[in-house]
């Protein structure tokens, strides 16, 4: 499986490539595109022509390589299933060698990994030091047993697919972490070392929303989803909205304002903020633009007014309770917080769908016979 985004001067090559380790081998080729042009589909489907084996599905609003993934494996057929990029850095070869491992019946999952035997990834300075971090985060928070938790290439059994994908969050770009960390026992796994090629097409990836997704991922999965990653970054964002509401409160102060109308000021500073990133960052799969981003905002601020009012209820009430004064208030923040991002998800962002639904909406295009 393979999931392309602008990848048109690649794509064709890497296919081309993979069909050639993969003769002799019942298999199939699954291309999940959700590239911004047709120029990606058109070139699939061109080698689909003469490789009937290959086959495309189109999004038309993507949500990320973790939902590409879940849709491609989800229409996949076979026993096994595997992962790799379209822009030719992965080596085409490690898919029959990952194959036949599981072949052998011991492991669930197969990564091809970076870092096995060196510690260069073919990996330019800066994105090896952020992918280097990862990796420690990673077997950190989740006590992960792999030497390359960050891999975009491997391959996993049907049963253990079977086994995860209730459970996947299908978030960002790195659906490893997620498939080995969502079974209900760790997968049994082996690894075989490759390092990266240079890219023939596309561009990285690599953004602080990645970076953003893959933390709020690690704690879902360290929380056993008590804590849901789109929940963590909305409360992340609600952080980064306090400390616009302090600043722009003491701001004014010092100019003279008075403190109601610094107050208001600040908390309309605020709830505009938090709205902005979330619609960037917590629910960019779905971001509201033009006139729908005005209706929103509206929306935003009567769900946040509301959970003004859940916060101070609760926290005088436990107060009055006789409990302790920052108990009562950290209880009631706590209960905002969760008014605030339900209420929002399903006024402001209606329209959201979670990421494995989300993976679901594809078409299937096919070479059209003459």
């Amino acid at each position: 499986m393979i999931c392309t985004l602008d990848e048109s001067d690649a794509i064709a090559g890497v296919l081309d490539e993979l069909s050639a380790t993969m003769a002799g081998i019942d298999h199939e080729i699954v291309v999940v595109d959700d590239s911004h042009d047709e120029l990606t589909a058109q070139a699939v489907l061109a080698c689909a022509a003469h490789t009937p084996q290959i086959r495309l599905l189109r999004r038309r609003e993507g949500r990320g390589l973790a939902s590409a993934a879940i849709a491609g494996w989800d229409a996949a057929h076979g026993q096994y299933l595997a992962i790799m990029d379209g822009d030719g850095q992965h080596d085409p070869r490690l898919i029959a060698q990952m194959f036949r491992l599981l072949e052998q019946g011991r492991q669930d999952v197969v990564v091809a990994s970076r870092y096995l035997h060196s510690r260069s990834s073919g990996l330019g300075l800066v994105r090896h030091a952020m992918s280097r971090g990862a990796v420690r985060l990673t077997q950190l928070l989740l006590g992960a047993r792999l030497a390359d938790p960050m891999s975009g290439c491997f391959a996993m059994t049907r049963d253990w697919y079977a086994d995860v994908r209730p459970h996947l969050s299908g978030l960002g770009f790195k659906i490893l972490v997620d498939v080995v960390a969502s079974g209900r026992r760790r997968p049994n796994t082996a690894e075989v070392p490759t390092q990266l090629g240079e890219r023939r097409g596309g561009v990285s990836k690599m953004d602080p929303r990645v970076v953003a997704d893959l933390l709020t991922l690690l704690l879902e999965k360290r929380t056993r989803g008590l804590l849901p990653a789109q929940m963590a970054l909305f409360f992340a964002v609600g952080l980064g909205g306090l400390a616009v509401h302090l600043t722009a409160l003491w701001a004014l102060l010092h100019a003279g304002c008075p403190f109601w109308i610094g107050q208001l000021v600040a908390i309309m500073a605020a709830m505009t903020c938090n709205f902005l990133m979330n619609n960037i960052l917590t629910f960019r799969h779905c971001r509201l633009r033009g006139a729908r981003m005005l209706s929103g905002l509206l929306m935003f601020y009567l769900a946040c007014m509301f959970g003004a009012f859940v916060n101070e209820s609760i926290g005088w009430a436990l107060h009055a309770a006789g409990v302790n004064w920052a108990l009562a208030a950290g209880a009631g923040s706590v209960a905002a917080a969760l008014w605030n991002y339900h209420a929002a998800k399903r006024t402001a962002w209606s329209s959201t769908l979670n990421p494995p639904q989300a993976a679901a909406v594809a078409v299937e295009l096919r070479v059209s016979s003459r």
